[in-house]
């Protein structure tokens, strides 16, 4: 993707905050799976979680994708520390929590979304872009065209 202004990046992950991102209370919001499926074709689906809810099995069943779960405290640095091993260059990462603030700062591209949960102001501070939810992320990464709109200087 080239972005004018800020150059050529050759996207190979996409890395997703789960709980108040992609679902709400343990539950995936509607059409998220859809879109997912869909963009596997491009990228490489990677869920990153503490399990809040203790429901990831049963969203990674939904999703057909495993999840990395991450031990409670130290989640920035857990998160960040993911993005690092996956060559952040490499990477879109999507989050809303304080505890995604870092891996969106790492990340070639991070969006933050609102949620029904709530959005932190470090995940907000740390993002390259901000949208309504987590389904409008994923169709925002589905259609790269709009992020070069958002994203060119």
């Amino acid at each position: 993707m080239n972005i004018p202004g800020q150059g050529i990046f050759q996207l190979e992950y996409l890395v997703c905050d789960v709980n108040g991102t992609l679902a709400i209370d343990g539950v995936l919001l509607p059409g998220i799976s859809t879109v997912i499926n869909r963009i596997q074709d491009r990228l490489k689906v990677i869920l990153i979680t503490a399990n809040t809810h203790n429901k990831q099995s049963n969203i990674d069943f939904e999703l057909g994708i495993e999840a990395k779960i991450i031990q409670q405290g130290n989640e920035r640095e857990q998160k960040r520390n993911f993005i690092s091993q996956l060559g952040p260059e490499n990477v879109i990462a999507i989050g809303q929590g304080a505890n995604d603030s870092e891996m969106l700062k790492e990340a070639a591209i991070g969006i933050c979304v609102f949620s029904e949960e709530g959005t932190s102001i470090d995940a907000l501070l740390s993002s390259d872009i901000v949208v309504k939810d987590g389904l409008t992320a994923l169709k925002l990464v589905q259609n790269p065209m709009r992020m070069v709109a958002t994203l060119r200087r």
